[in-house]
C-alpha cells in the first residue's frame, strides 16, 4: 500500500466513526484538495510526456541513412538502415562494428546526411 494512503485511510475511518446525521461538505473538504491536486498534477505530467512521445517518434520517423544519431545509452554511431515498420535500426559504430537497436533508444540525431544540409 502506498505511503500516500495510508493519511486518507485514516481520515475516512475517522469520518466514518462521526454520526450519521454530519453533512457531506466535511468529506468534500478532507478528501477535495488532495484530490485536486492529484489531478491536477496528472494533468500537467501527462501533457509533457505526450509531447515529448510525439516528438520522439517524429524523431523515428525521419530517420534514414547516414544519420548521426547517440542512443540513451551514450553510443555514437551512423544509421546504416532503418526496418520498414520503424522498430529497429541497425547503426555503424566503427568499420567492423554494426548493432541492431530498438528504434525507441535513440536520444538524438547529431547531424544529417551532407547533402541535406547543403540542399537547406
Amino acid at each position: 500500500m502506498s505511503t500516500l494512503t495510508i493519511p486518507f485511510l485514516i481520515l475516512a475511518a475517522d469520518a466514518a466513526d462521526q454520526p450519521e446525521g454530519s453533512p457531506m461538505w466535511q468529506m468534500l473538504l478532507l478528501f477535495g484538495p488532495p484530490l485536486l491536486l492529484l489531478f491536477f498534477m496528472q494533468t500537467i505530467f501527462g501533457k509533457s510526456e505526450a509531447k515529448e512521445k510525439a516528438r520522439r517518434d517524429e524523431l523515428v520517423s525521419a530517420l534514414k541513412k547516414n544519420d548521426q544519431i547517440v542512443t540513451i545509452g551514450g553510443i555514437l554511431g551512423t544509421v546504416v538502415s532503418v526496418a520498414e515498420d520503424k522498430q529497429s535500426v541497425t547503426i555503424k559504430v566503427d568499420d567492423n562494428t554494426r548493432l541492431k537497436f530498438q528504434a525507441s533508444a535513440i536520444r538524438e540525431v547529431v547531424s544529417r546526411d551532407s547533402k541535406d544540409s547543403e540542399k537547406s
